[in-house]
């Protein structure tokens, strides 16, 4: 476990050592630490047996946040394999370039302009947008989301450990998140970045 915990810490990770990590945490005892690796996992693999365990580790039935939708599933996918995407379409840019380059050496003809300058903003946006949603786990029971990031904002829930959120911002000791279809504000002391 403390090399397994070693590698994640620097972010070196594959789904089966994650699943090796939850199953030891589940057996010294330590249910919260198995549910974040089962979580990490989950995002990795997607399948109705992982959140079954995440289930009976937590001791509830219905847990928010775990909707896998197949747009999901394509950006996950996508960011998988970003830097292979990112050279590819450096290389297309490149063979614009010279393409370009290459007929305006020989034909006085009008040169279209267009294809190259589309590669270059495709590849600005894949490079900087491409990026796997920002998700983080309820770790302290009890934890309250509330409408505003202040400890005086009305509360919109009240939820145990085990469920997911997705994190749009963050405001000094606030994260801005998406419950159930709406912005609502947690303590990020109460929840576990995955």
């Amino acid at each position: 476990m403390e090399i397994y915990s070693l590698n994640y810490q620097l972010g070196l990770y594959s789904p089966s050592m994650l699943l090796k990590m939850a199953f030891i945490a589940e057996g010294i005892g330590d249910k919260e630490q198995a549910t974040l690796y089962l979580s990490k996992y989950y995002d990795l693999n997607p399948n109705p047996q992982t959140l079954t365990k995440i289930k009976n580790l937590t001791g509830q039935n219905n847990l928010y946040g775990y909707e896998v939708s197949d747009a999901r599933r394509f950006v996950l996918f996508l960011v998988e394999f970003k830097e292979w995407i990112v050279g590819a379409m450096a290389a297309f840019l490149l063979i614009s370039i010279f393409s370009i380059w290459w007929t305006s050496r020989k034909e006085e003809k009008s040169i279209h302009y267009w294809p190259t300058v589309l590669w270059m903003v495709l590849l600005f946006m894949t490079n900087n947008f491409l990026n796997a949603p920002r998700t983080a786990l309820i770790t302290n029971s009890p934890t309250f989301i509330v409408s505003k990031p202040t400890a005086g904002g009305a509360m919109v829930d009240q939820v145990e450990p085990g469920h997911r959120v997705k994190i749009k911002s963050s405001k000094d000791l606030w994260y801005e998140i998406e419950w159930k279809n709406k912005i609502a504000y947690i303590r990020k002391d109460n929840v576990t970045r995955l």
